[in-house]
């Protein structure tokens, strides 16, 4: 098992916001195991904390923002894209201001700094978000379209196609063998000069300079508009390599280097998934806003995955806890209304219990003719039952107790049940029971999907 890595020193950065302008220091600090990348605006009143987290991302206007209450982080794609290409998992970002820096328009310089502050191996397991099937993600509008497909290590591709006869289309690849820090991370972002006017009627790059970023020039352009562009970057002129379609002449690192800075950012963008990945990445025409609602796809069947992980394993050759005659003895419920058929396991804090559905269930006669589906109502039903077993595990004479419902909350229903199905009905208290007050979490499986999960709220009551 690979471990979890963080810095060994602090190290610190500064420079301006590309949109901002304002010249910001940011500090790396080693960070604890689970920790994942946090930013901490220490400018602000109580220093807040911001989760490099998918569900933090505001905006994706040419940067990815993450909000949190009124602190916001601008443009986080490079930093962390650096900390997730050099394998590092564990660090604080301290910023005194709202924007990360964009130095030299990569995640080049952040690479060195944390370099330069070394990174080590912690005592703890890395886990990763294993990429078992294919996920899709297609943005019909702009032709953007990202894949995740099953592979052993990360791997990613990028094609990027602006219809531009300065760029074309280019490719971008990394694997186990590419040496991120040289061959992607010194990649700068590039913008069209038919762009800068628009973005500087935006408000969106007081920090632009033609140092920290390529500009594409694909047309033929007018002096005046060369001046005026000077002008607003500061500049006493700018000139055109026609032959390179660059502004100022600047020379490319690579051939393909907008390719690669796009890669760049498709790395930085997933990282606020919010842990590493196994699967191979391919990205036709990725951006920032497609990148990210990838990642959001990605996020949901991590959550799903992570709810399987809880998935209890069922064994019915094994002697149940319960069969249906001690059932019977501990819960009032009689045919055609006694939904639990074993109780499989049972402790302070859980209990999962087994019904196996069939087509002789009485509910099936009107639910529905010809097509048998269980009402989402008796799964629930059949949780709470489960759930009162638990409840009644915790008095002295369960037989003269009965469980009543205070609320359902926040109940989903996923997946059909139909005949043939054995659903595991898993129930786990969600605070210790007090005054008879059961809350509880409640998922139920069939095979490896969840059809239905709810919080359920109940009190014992002693029967008069």
């Amino acid at each position: 098992m690979e471990q979890q890595h963080t810095i060994k020193n602090t190290v610190s950065v500064e420079g301006v916001g590309l949109h901002t302008g304002k010249t910001v220091k940011l500090t790396f600090h080693p960070a604890p195991v689970d920790h994942g990348y946090k930013f901490q605006r220490i400018d602000m009143e109580k220093e807040p904390v911001l989760s490099a987290d998918i569900n933090r991302v505001v905006s994706t206007q040419r940067g990815t923002t993450i909000k949190v209450g009124q602190a916001e982080v601008h443009t986080v794609e490079h930093v962390l894209s650096a900390l997730s290409g050099l394998g590092v998992d564990n660090v604080l970002i301290q910023l005194d201001g709202p924007e990360v820096p964009i130095l030299d328009g990569s995640a080049g310089p952040f690479v060195k700094a944390l370099q330069k502050a070394g990174i080590e191996p912690q005592d703890k397991a890395r886990e990763y978000f294993v990429v078992e099937e294919p996920i899709f993600y297609k943005d019909e509008a702009t032709g953007s379209e990202l894949v995740a497909l099953p592979h052993d290590g990360f791997e990613v591709v990028a094609m990027i196609d602006f219809n531009s006869n300065v760029l074309g289309q280019q490719y971008a690849h990394l694997n186990g063998t590419t040496d991120y820090a040289k061959e992607i991370a010194p990649c700068r972002t590039f913008v069209f000069l038919h762009e800068l006017e628009f973005l500087f009627e935006q408000n969106l790059i007081k920090g632009g300079d033609l140092d920290n970023a390529i500009v594409i020039v694909d047309r033929k352009v007018e002096q005046d508009e060369l001046d005026r562009l000077a002008e607003k970057l500061g500049k006493p002129s700018v000139t055109v390599d026609y032959d390179d379609g660059i502004l100022n002449t600047l020379k490319l690192q690579f051939k393909n280097e907008p390719a690669r800075h796009k890669l760049l950012d498709v790395v930085g963008d997933i990282s606020l998934l919010g842990m590493p990945i196994k699967g191979k990445i391919l990205a036709t025409k990725p951006g920032h806003t497609p990148n990210i609602e990838f990642t959001r796809v990605l996020k949901k069947v991590l959550v799903e995955k992570r709810k399987l992980k809880g998935k209890p394993n069922y064994d019915p050759d094994a002697e149940p806890l319960f069969d249906s005659v001690k059932i019977a003895a501990w819960l009032p419920h009689r045919f055609p209304f006694l939904l639990v058929d074993k109780i499989i396991e049972l402790s302070d804090t859980h209990v999962v219990g087994v019904k196996n559905i069939t087509f002789n269930e009485g509910f099936f006669q009107g639910h529905f003719p010809n097509n048998p589906v269980m009402p989402g109502v008796l799964q629930i039903e059949a949780m709470a039952q489960t759930g009162g077993i638990l409840a009644l595990s915790t008095v002295d004479d369960p037989g003269n107790w009965d469980t009543y419902f205070l609320k359902i909350e926040n109940a989903k229903f996923k997946n059909k049940v139909v005949p043939g199905d054995t659903v595991l009905f898993k129930m786990e208290l969600m605070a210790p029971i007090r005054r008879g007050i059961c809350q509880m979490q409640a998922t139920a499986y069939v095979g490896n999907k969840i059809v239905s999960e709810a919080e359920l709220t109940a009190q014992i009551v002693k029967r008069s």
